[in-house]
């Protein structure tokens, strides 16, 4: 099977090609490639938050969209480096999730990785939902982890409770809840 793992530059497309290291036996694939897409005329630059260049003193804005997308595009590859099977770097321009099923079908992949909500040009949840309807083939979609609410500390001074005002809002909703109970009994 040929897995196809398309990348934004985002942490969020690491996060995806990680995820699917986790329940995938490299055994059963034959081929990886990495794929990333470069918007003809974009006015926002690829995201490259994953290479190490980027991390370092060299200014993001001197990298151009294709130095970027090379660079997101190894960092990726560098993850699968002794996993198993052969790993290909692809880079294209032109409609992120056009190139992505095209790509697919040009390959016969078996499998296309995405992540959903990405911060880059490629991988907003649009492409990963136009990827996900028109594939060739099986679409896993890797969301962000669901952020944790932050916990209430007591209060420094004792562990008296906080009292907490309902918002006009909610406190409007429950009297037009109320006002309609009312309204129904003396029907």
């Amino acid at each position: 099977m040929h897995i196809l793992i398309a990348t934004d530059g985002s942490r969020q497309s690491l996060t995806a090609a990680r995820h699917l290291k986790t329940f995938v036996d490299p055994e059963k694939v034959n081929e990886l490639s990495i794929l990333a897409v470069i918007r003809p005329l974009a006015a926002v630059a690829f995201a490259d938050e994953l290479s190490v260049t980027a991390r370092r003193d060299v200014d993001r804005e001197a990298l151009t969209f294709r130095e970027a997308a090379t660079s997101a595009v190894a960092t990726i590859a560098a993850e699968f480096d002794g996993w198993g099977p052969k790993v290909h770097q692809r880079i294209r321009s032109g409609s992120p999730a056009n190139e992505i099923i095209k790509c697919a079908k040009q390959l016969e992949a078996g499998l296309i990785v995405v992540a959903s909500g990405g911060r880059g040009n490629v991988l907003v949840g649009g492409t990963a939902q136009r990827v996900q309807n028109y594939a060739p083939c099986p679409v896993l979609v890797v969301r962000p982890a669901p952020r944790q609410k932050p916990v209430r500390r007591a209060k420094e001074a004792g562990d008296k409770k906080e009292s907490v005002k309902p918002s006009r809002r909610a406190t409007k909703t429950a009297a037009n809840r109320s006002a309609t109970k009312r309204s129904k009994n003396e029907n």
